[in-house]
């Protein structure tokens, strides 16, 4: 029976942090974990999308001049 107090306790101090929205890690610190795992695909996109960016703004104002 004390083997079995252990492992029933585990199981709710694992179980109740989860159901409760409070304990469960942020969108934000998700991404973050993401980019932080993914760091060349993130810097890739990040590259891309600053290129297109400029490119966009450079040639709307080269068609508006």
């Amino acid at each position: 029976m004390n083997s079995a107090s252990p492992s029933n306790a585990a199981e709710t101090a694992t179980e109740t942090p989860l159901a409760t929205p409070a304990a469960q890690p942020s969108y934000v610190k998700l991404a973050m974990r993401n980019m932080v795992r993914k760091r060349g695909v993130s810097l890739k996109h990040f590259a891309l999308t600053t290129i297109c960016l400029l490119a966009v703004l450079i040639g709307l104002s080269y068609l508006t001049r």
